[in-house]
């Protein structure tokens, strides 16, 4: 299939006269592996029920029909989760963009504009030079700057981030003319100087600027205040206005129409946003942050493609929006096309990826899979939107309560006009959405902590199709979280936003089988159930072992047939996971880390927030959104970069990680005590190998509790807890099984 500038379906390359193709697509070999062993895998899960209803029906004890039970909903939610991940494996599909060919069918001039929405939310844990990075690399875009419009969403309301812009506004006249008269690839000037760039006296000069913008934003930042008073905008900020409760505030850094570079090109637009927010009403997060950013912009310069971007992800490709363009402006496809999403890539993930940072699986592998079928998910950052497709259906157009914010509307004033302006205001204000359509049908939508995947979800859902684009050079890049405990409490949120989604009334599980057909239904409830993961792995992380320490065994022995059918399901599912990770482009070493860090949420992040999605349910407690820390620690970094886990703070996540890891050693001490003593343990072998495995993914933290001494090991309080309580539930399950 081949994307054409006319209405075509054609299959054929261009020839002739025929217009050049922009984009084409193949499926990949691997699809008919996949289906043939989703076949026979399917056959050995029916064999394993078939085991367990046996074991359920004869057993003698309530405590072994507990035991049964426990390991039959495991298995059961396992399969659960085994079936949604079959709709990746397909129909994978792979996609080549021909960016060359855009000016081949279209004139610059025609190009459509673009608003590119940043958001950020907190100064010190997000650093305003490196949002400053973000914009400017995008700014520089290999594309008519006249067209680019840059809105920065500043939802903690700091003036620090204002004078960052201000400061980066000035700058950005040297560092675009920079940028395009050397044809430089990395356009964050942070990640420019940090590579092997030449040295030239113009390079040196424009790095002395930089360097000075940095020094003064900094210096700002640590002071915690703006010395520059003398700007008119510095003066909403009383002593009256807070992070919680102030008015929108709304300053055109650039202006497209007049502000020109040092060469005499025009600028960008350049406009910072903090919308306003009362503590009386709620304000929804990000999603409402970009919803106000969705209507400023369609009032001040409405172009029909917006680019959204978290604050730390950079361009890496200055082309990538002409990537974005071979598929928005296809005629064959664009009717119906939602959104163009490259994936999270991210840079300084050490070389094994400890944390699991990369996120492959989630990412890459599984977003290929879906493109196959009718396109991935919206996954935050690095998606290009038809603006059209936030307000209502391809074939069913919901207008917004004011004509000014229709994706039809047509802007004919300059953005800094006083009446521009004053509706800007007046629809970022924090009271706008009362009585309007704003997060239910039109827009970002509300209900969920992960506001991009709800919102993906919702409008394919209404009939729109996505894109994967993933070329070999990443057009983004982003930083990874280095801290263990910010890793865990960010993927803690994306749980408990999951789960929101799992248990409403537009569950994928049914709402979006309906809506979608069984595998994009299936595909998105892979994901809003993520964090029942928690049930087999915490059931597995604990139940063989206490059973084992006290001679029991719910396993078959290895002389049974049984036996046999659990090594093919275990090494089957590990081997095909591990063929899928090496496929795309990652290493064994890193499969591993991965593996282990699926181990490690389970008894973590999607653990603690199962409970704390059912509690929220319950009505005893609600989440709040954390600020996940780009800040970086000097220490912590350098022990990263070495492949160490950085534990440090005691959080109650660490206690039940750490419980299991002295579970899992106790029993496989205990066993191998067993063995060497010459007593038979064919009837517990499996225990002792699932305990083992375990004591190997746990070395990690054994180091971090015995053998460490640095400010990243293990706290006292967390081993002293964690040991009491591994004690206590020892003793419990000694009584249970005696």
């Amino acid at each position: 299939m081949e994307g054409r500038p006319k209405e075509s379906g054609t299959t054929k390359a261009s020839t002739g006269g025929g217009p050049p193709p922009l984009h084409t697509v193949k499926p990949m070999g691997i699809t008919i592996f996949n289906r043939m062993f989703a076949t026979v895998y399917a056959l050995a899960i029916l064999a394993l029920f078939y085991h367990h209803t046996k074991r359920l029906l004869c057993s003698p004890t309530i405590v072994s029909f507990s035991l049964n039970l426990a390991l039959s909903l495991s298995d059961f939610v396992l399969t659960f989760m085994w079936i949604n991940t079959q709709t990746y494996r397909m129909c994978p599909v792979y996609r080549k963009q021909f960016p060359e060919n855009v000016e081949k069918v279209m004139k610059r001039s025609d190009f459509p504009a673009l608003d590119v929405f940043i958001c950020t939310a907190d100064p010190y844990k997000e650093p305003p030079i490196g949002v400053v990075n973000t914009a400017l690399s995008v700014m520089a875009y290999d594309y008519p700057t006249e067209k680019i419009s840059v809105y920065v969403s500043d939802d903690g309301g700091s003036a620090l981030t204002l004078f960052s812009f201000m400061e980066a506004a000035k700058f950005s006249t040297h560092w675009l003319p920079f940028c395009k008269k050397n044809k430089i690839l990395e356009r964050s000037p942070e990640a420019y100087f940090e590579s092997n760039h030449p040295c030239t006296s113009e390079t040196g000069k424009i790095e002395v600027m930089y360097k000075s913008m940095k020094a003064k934003v900094e210096h700002a930042l640590e002071k915690g205040e703006v010395d520059d008073q003398q700007h008119e905008i510095f003066n909403k900020w009383t002593d009256n206005f807070t992070r919680q409760d102030h008015p929108a505030v709304i300053q055109v850094l650039l202006d497209a129409s007049k502000d020109k570079d040092i060469a005499g090109n025009l600028m960008p637009n350049l406009i910072y946003v903090s919308r306003g927010k009362c503590k009386a009403l709620p304000h929804h997060f990000k999603a409402g942050a970009l919803n106000a950013l969705l209507r400023v912009s369609s009032n001040m310069t409405n172009a029909p493609i917006i680019l959204t971007l978290d604050c730390d992800f950079c361009s890496n490709d200055p082309r990538t929006l002409l990537r974005a363009m071979c598929y928005l402006c296809d005629p064959a496809i664009r009717s119906t096309l939602a959104y163009v999403q490259f994936p999270q890539i991210y840079r300084g993930i050490n070389k094994n990826d400890i944390y699991c940072g990369e996120f492959k699986r989630l990412f890459v592998i599984n977003t290929m899979g879906m493109d196959g079928v009718e396109g991935p998910n919206y996954v935050g950052t690095g998606c290009f939107f038809h603006r059209r497709s936030f307000f209502g259906s391809p074939s069913s157009l919901i207008s917004p309560e004011i004509p000014e914010l229709s994706p039809d509307h047509v802007v004919d004033k300059p953005i800094q006009s006083q009446s521009v302006l004053a509706l800007a205001h007046q629809v970022a204000d924090c009271n706008y959405e009362n009585q309007t359509d704003w997060g239910s049908k039109i827009g970002f939508r509300y209900g969920s902590l992960v506001e991009d995947y709800y919102t993906g979800f919702r409008l394919q859902c209404e009939g729109w199709k996505s894109i994967l684009c993933n070329p070999e050079r990443p057009a983004f890049f982003g930083h990874v979280p280095i801290n263990f405990a910010d890793a865990l409490n960010q993927q803690k949120r994306w749980s408990i936003g999951l789960l929101e989604v799992a248990f409403s009334k537009h569950s994928p599980a049914t709402f979006g089988v309906r809506s979608k057909g069984i595998l994009m239904g299936l595909g998105y409830a892979q994901l809003a159930f993520w964090a029942i993961w928690s049930i087999p792995i915490t059931t597995y992380a604990f139940l063989p072992q206490l059973a084992l320490l006290n001679q029991v065994s719910i396993f078959p022995k290895v002389s049974e047939s049984w036996f046999f059918l659990y090594a093919f399901l275990f090494l089957g599912a590990y081997g095909q996971d591990c063929l899928d990770f090496v496929l795309a482009g990652g290493s064994v070493q890193r499969w591993w880390n991965d593996q282990r860090f699926w181990h490690i949420r389970g008894v973590t992040c999607y653990l603690f927030g199962s409970i704390e999605f059912f509690l929220k349910f319950l009505g005893i407690s609600a989440s709040g959104f954390t600020v996940t820390s780009k800040a970086v620690d000097a220490e912590q970094s350098k022990r990263y970069e070495q492949g160490i886990f950085e534990f440090g703070v005691h959080s109650p996540m660490f206690v039940t990680l750490t419980m299991a890891a002295i579970i899992n050693l106790i029993s496989f001490s205990q066993g191998l005590g067993e063995v060497f003593r010459g007593n038979d343990l064919e009837g517990l072998f499996m225990q002792m190998f699932i305990s083992g495995f375990a004591v190997v993914n746990c070395w990690p933290i054994y180091e971090a509790i015995a053998l460490r001494n640095d400010n990243g090991k293990m706290p006292i309080k967390t081993t002293i807890m964690a040991t009491l309580l591994a004690g206590a539930l020892y003793m419990a399950a000694s009584f249970i099984f005696k």
